[in-house]
């Protein structure tokens, strides 16, 4: 693919965890793990096709509505991930990382344990000198709560703001906007999905369940956006 029509940031909204546990006869939890196994490969995936930036949605504001058991199970499973990793990478003679990449988090912080904060504090400060991707997390991120709670720091700021400005305010404010945005498990709407980063995102939708979604369908997809025009309203 030429290097050209490779996108700079890709969005994933990964849908479809509880649905194909289900189809399986799995436990949701299984299923959310099942999830993990494909993010990690899909990382290395967009590693290997160039892309600068990858932003996964993980975690919604609105999530924390479903079921306490699954919840606990969630937060659970995202705190045993990052000590992992985390494991992995300090153990000596271990082999090259398993997530080459940086990873950042974006979202609502405070609503999580001091324990798993300070979790993601210490993984994002690891060193990765050979990362190519930037991979940022959306951990209890909602859109709208996000441009809220910019809108009231930049009330609080007591400046004048416009679109430049203004980003420097929200939870991503360093994360570039997103090219494509990939949603599984045939869903076809955004869900509260970085709005400000997202207004001129080619848009790919797919039945496939996300434990289920693949490299190769994901490099079908990268194919697929190469040949769109993006107009950006010209």
């Amino acid at each position: 693919m030429d290097s050209a029509n490779i996108p700079t940031c890709v969005g994933f909204i990964m849908d479809g965890n509880r649905r194909w546990a289900t189809e399986h006869g799995r436990s949701a939890i299984e299923g959310h793990q099942a999830g993990f196994a494909t993010f990690k490969a899909i990382v290395a995936a967009v590693g290997e096709a160039g892309i600068p930036h990858a932003v996964f949605y993980a975690f919604s504001t609105e999530n924390w509505q479903r079921g306490a058991e699954e919840v606990t199970g969630l937060l659970t499973l995202f705190e045993h991930a990052l000590y992992d990793e985390s494991q992995k990478e300090s153990a000596p003679g271990t082999s090259p990382r398993s997530l080459r990449a940086r990873v950042r988090f974006v979202g609502r912080r405070s609503d999580f344990s001091e324990e798993l904060q300070a979790l993601m504090k210490r993984f994002e400060g690891r060193s990765v000198p050979e990362a190519v991707t930037t991979i940022w997390v959306a951990l209890s991120y909602g859109g709208r709560a996000e441009i809220m709670a910019a809108v009231n720091d930049a009330i609080a700021a007591g400046m004048p703001v416009d679109e430049t400005s203004f980003r420097a305010h929200l939870w991503g404010a360093e994360m570039p906007d997103i090219d494509l945005l990939v949603r599984t498990s045939g869903e076809q709407r955004l869900s509260n999905f970085f709005p400000w980063h997202t207004v001129y995102s080619e848009l790919h939708f797919t039945p496939t369940y996300w434990p289920a979604f693949t490299k190769e369908e994901f490099t079908r997809i990268l194919e697929e956006y190469a040949t769109r025009k993006r107009r950006r309203g010209a």
